[in-house]
């Protein structure tokens, strides 16, 4: 890592502690990244809805918002979950011992595991809300060259919470487990309100 990426990090990492501490975040027992705990997103409070393939190897099932391997099955990593039903759900597929589908759930998250509190709905038949531009349409301000270098240091930012990211018209998006407005702030005051857009898989339910 280069000069200048060591102190890009050094700033995103000191802009998320002041907002944490300012915020009174509580806290994650297992900060992603190299960040600092305290520096962590707090737990959403009430019921959120995630979007992604709920795959069961065995041991236990588990709600994937990231990439998944177009294996036979399938495999991913994802958010452990309590309380899931196979037989609640349709859509479900099995082999080799491994059974998938994807699915819209809803229920509570604790930054570790998801705990289902109603029936979930298969992404088939799911049709939220398009959520809104968060670039209201304008082209970002960040060059190729910066873009890369911001991009190259999200594993180090965000460690597993990230799911993936891209460059595009001018921005950089990072899509990340959960993210409260901490992470989206930390970027702005790092590399500016037109370069980084942090987007939450987890969303409120009903938001």
């Amino acid at each position: 890592m280069t000069s200048r990426s060591r102190l890009r990090l050094s700033v995103v990492a000191a802009g998320i502690l002041a907002l944490g501490v300012a915020g009174c975040a509580t806290p994650s027992p297992d900060a992603p990244g190299g960040l600092p705990s305290s520096t962590v997103p707090a737990p959403p409070i009430g019921e959120v809805i995630g979007q992604g393939t709920v795959l069961d190897d065995g041991e236990g099932a588990e709600l994937c918002l990231g990439a998944v391997m177009a294996s036979n099955p399938p495999q991913c990593s994802g958010i452990p979950l309590v309380d899931w039903s196979w037989d609640a759900v349709d859509g479900e597929e099995t082999a080799s011992g491994t059974t998938w589908g994807t699915y819209a759930v809803q229920g509570t998250y604790d930054g570790r595991s998801f705990t289902v509190t109603r029936t979930p709905i298969m992404l088939a038949l799911y049709d939220p809300m398009a959520p809104a531009d968060p670039t209201g349409g304008r082209p970002g301000a960040g060059t190729e060259a910066q873009l890369q270098e911001i991009q190259d240091e999200v594993p180090a930012l965000f460690g597993d919470a990230a799911l993936s990211s891209y460059a595009d018209d001018g921005w950089l998006w990072i899509d990340v487990v959960w993210d409260d407005g901490t992470w989206q702030d930390a970027m702005d005051a790092a590399y500016g309100d037109d370069v980084v857009i942090v987007r939450s898989a987890l969303q409120p339910a009903g938001g």
